[in-house]
């Protein structure tokens, strides 16, 4: 190869800009080495699929053949390659990196490239200039800075627009809280203030009216003081879970009995299939895991169909060790758009038929329903179709599992 005084007419740094393009792979591997210990995911996931896989030796090479260009051209201005820099931003956003794990890892890449610059110097035995190391190393220096801004301003930009949605959700969380907190309680003044009047207090059947005004609305209160109290700790660890062995069956015939005037006011049928499996678990969760989807399918049954139903039975293929059930309903069904979102807190998918339907919410059951199933060790996915109805599967441990500690929302 060429020696020491004998650089081709591209100089040192055509000399480098080629090792560098071929070797871009290998440099990658490099990369990829260190940052599975850097950053806060599976060491599949740090380039989770073979197109962002694809963008790591292309950065590399865009970076080689930047060695090589005109001194008055910017790596910035390759939109290509600046396409591929957003695109590692959003996938670190996504993956709850922080700043200082992307400036940790572009800093990597930075000491990757300069030790193969001076480990090709050596192996060559080229004899490049001070001028031409000094230019080398800052084109270097350059171009990786500019991947760097744009990766982290990506990050940045998605991470502020995740805040605001936060925020505006909150905003709606508040509205819709104080709308449901309202509503009973004012309920329960007027109740408050009937058993004033002697003509109640003399009059039996109006006295039980306002007993039983009293008693729901107190419940209700009471279900959404519960709710509120589970969403505070949406994003921390989990409860440990109380485990005891317990019959699904009975499990759901309890949620059916507590939601059988609900039902009854809907003209819903709640069916259970028999021979619902056992299950050593937390009862407390999957009783609420059941009510709140159960509830749901109340709530959005079809009102132009003649026998709405909702039905808890049991389903195949869970695999060794676990059960399968279905929660599954003749109801209005989840617009496809909401579906990727249906278990965010918050989000309501017919919010807007709310006075249509004589319902409300607040759009933390799902949320909640999913807290408590991840709690135990378990999953659950939403299958739908509008006018034809809805199909939550839930799959469950038959035995305790050991779980890591849910991490805390970025």
């Amino acid at each position: 190869m060429t020696g020491a005084g004998m650089l081709t007419a591209d100089g040192f740094s055509g000399i480098v800009s080629q090792r560098m393009g071929a070797e871009a792979i290998g440099l990658a591997a490099q990369w990829f080495t260190r940052l599975k210990a850097l950053l806060p995911v599976d060491s599949n996931e740090v380039f989770p699929s073979d197109q962002i896989l694809d963008h790591i030796p292309a950065l590399i090479e865009a970076i080689a053949r930047y060695l090589q260009a005109p001194e008055d051209e910017e790596i910035a201005a390759n939109a290509a390659v600046i396409d591929k820099a957003r695109e590692l931003g959003m996938l670190r956003h996504e993956q709850q990196a922080s700043v200082h794990q992307i400036l940790r890892e572009f800093e990597f890449l930075g000491e990757i490239l300069e030790t193969f610059v001076v480990e090709e110097a050596a192996r060559l035995s080229l004899g490049p200039t001070p001028r031409e190391c000094f230019d080398t190393l800052r084109r270097i220096t350059r171009a990786n800075r500019a991947l760097l801004r744009t990766t982290v301003d990506t990050f940045i930009g998605e991470y502020t627009a995740t805040i605001q949605e936060r925020n505006e959700r909150l905003k709606q969380f508040n509205r819709m809280a104080s709308h449901e907190l309202r509503t009973p309680l004012g309920t329960l003044l007027f109740a408050a203030a009937a058993l004033d009047q002697p003509l109640v207090l003399a009059n039996p059947e109006r006295l039980g009216r306002v007993a039983e005004a009293i008693r729901g609305n107190t419940q209700r209160l009471s279900r959404l003081v519960d709710n509120l109290q589970r969403v505070t700790r949406l994003a921390e660890s989990p409860d440990a879970p109380n485990l005891q062995e317990i019959e699904i069956g009975d499990i759901a015939a309890d949620v059916a009995r507590q939601l059988e005037d609900m039902a009854a006011a809907r003209g819903v049928m709640i069916a259970i299939s028999p021979g619902l499996p056992a299950v050593h678990i937390d009862p407390a969760r999957i009783e609420l895991v059941l009510m709140n989807l159960v509830s749901n399918a109340i709530k959005y049954c079809d009102p132009a169909k003649p026998n709405p139903f909702v039905e808890i039975a049991s389903a195949p293929g869970a695999g060794e060790g676990r059960i399968a059930l279905v929660v599954r309903d003749n109801g209005i069904g989840v617009p496809e758009e909401m579906r990727a979102t249906i278990f965010d807190r918050f989000t309501r998918a017919h919010a807007h038929l709310d006075h249509e339907l004589g319902v409300s919410g607040t759009g933390l059951g799902l949320a909640i329903v999913v807290e408590c199933v991840e709690a135990v060790g378990g999953t659950i996915t939403c299958e739908s179709a509008v006018g034809a109805g809805t199909t939550f599967v839930i799959t469950l441990p038959t035995e305790p599992v050991s779980l890591p500690a849910v991490p805390h929302d970025v």
